[in-house]
């Protein structure tokens, strides 16, 4: 499967095989630490934003779970401050 932005289909590749890898080899195996993925799953994820983004997809409309939009997520980045009461 693709990922939503062709620019992030590399990226994706690279971490179904790490998750693959870790989960196999390590999580079946009693080792429940996440953390090796994590790296490339923060570049994925990224990228995966600029996509969703620049193809101008509500969130919102595919699934109310999704209350937050990406600017709120660059304002937490940048220091601005998450209003309370959202989830």
């Amino acid at each position: 499967m693709s990922s939503v932005g062709e620019d992030c289909n590399e990226l994706k590749q690279q971490y179904d095989a790490c998750f693959n890898s870790w989960f196999s080899e390590r999580f079946l195996k009693g080792q429940t630490d996440d953390s090796a993925c994590a790296p490339i799953f923060r570049i994925y994820q990224e990228c995966v934003k600029r996509a969703i983004k620049e193809k101008k997809i509500d969130l919102r409309e595919i699934d109310p779970i999704f209350e937050t939009g990406l600017e709120d997520d660059n304002a937490n980045r940048s220091g601005g401050k998450q209003q309370a009461g959202k989830s």
